[in-house]
């Protein structure tokens, strides 16, 4: 039984921070075409696609294209640091997810820019170098690493022989199947 229980955490924490990384994402575009006078037409956060911001109006393109994973490492961490800094007994899990977000917009930036696919493509349209997308891969996504190593016992790695916390493990499978759901019913496409 723990193995199953192992399996749940493991499983719906992978899940979970990939459909909350996009949200958060887009979340920063959003907040960047509204602080600079843009209109958002729609924000595509289906759990079946890549999540995407589209916007009826876009004054600033560069600020908007790169507020999407600057908020995506921001935020991330600082949930993290209040988890931490009020002892939740679960911080591992805003842990693990602010060192995905960091690896996953991370890798995105820095990798995407060989290919100019994405957010890539807008940002050295507007006017970013490679260099800007490089460091700021060379920056997150190993920082993301860091904040990874350790958490191995927690998820039941190790030492601890598939041994969880039950009540996290089930609280992530909330959490990962209401954002599962409200992506069907809210996230557009």
């Amino acid at each position: 039984m723990s193995r199953l229980h192992q399996i749940i955490l493991v499983v719906s924490t992978l899940l979970g921070s990939w459909l909350t990384m996009q949200a958060v994402h887009e979340s920063g575009r959003v907040m960047g075409a509204l602080a600079t006078g843009g209109h958002v037409a729609r924000v595509i956060l289906n759990p079946f696609r890549i999540s995407r911001t589209d916007l009826a109006h876009n004054p600033n393109p560069l600020v908007v294209v790169w507020a999407g994973p600057m908020v995506g490492v921001t935020a991330p961490l600082l949930i993290w640091g209040v988890a931490s800094a009020v002892r939740m007994s679960a911080a591992f899990l805003p842990r693990f997810f602010a060192g995905f977000c960091l690896l996953a917009n991370g890798a995105y930036i820095g990798a995407g820019s060989f290919d100019r696919v994405g957010d890539c493509g807008e940002m050295l349209l507007h006017g970013s170098e490679l260099w800007q997308l490089w460091l700021f891969g060379a920056v997150t996504a190993p920082f993301g690493l860091w904040l990874w190593h350790g958490l191995g016992p927690h998820f039941g790695f190790g030492p601890a022989k598939g041994q969880v916390n039950h009540r996290a493990a089930y609280g992530c499978l909330l959490i990962c199947a209401a954002l599962f759901v409200l992506g069907l019913v809210v996230g557009g496409e």
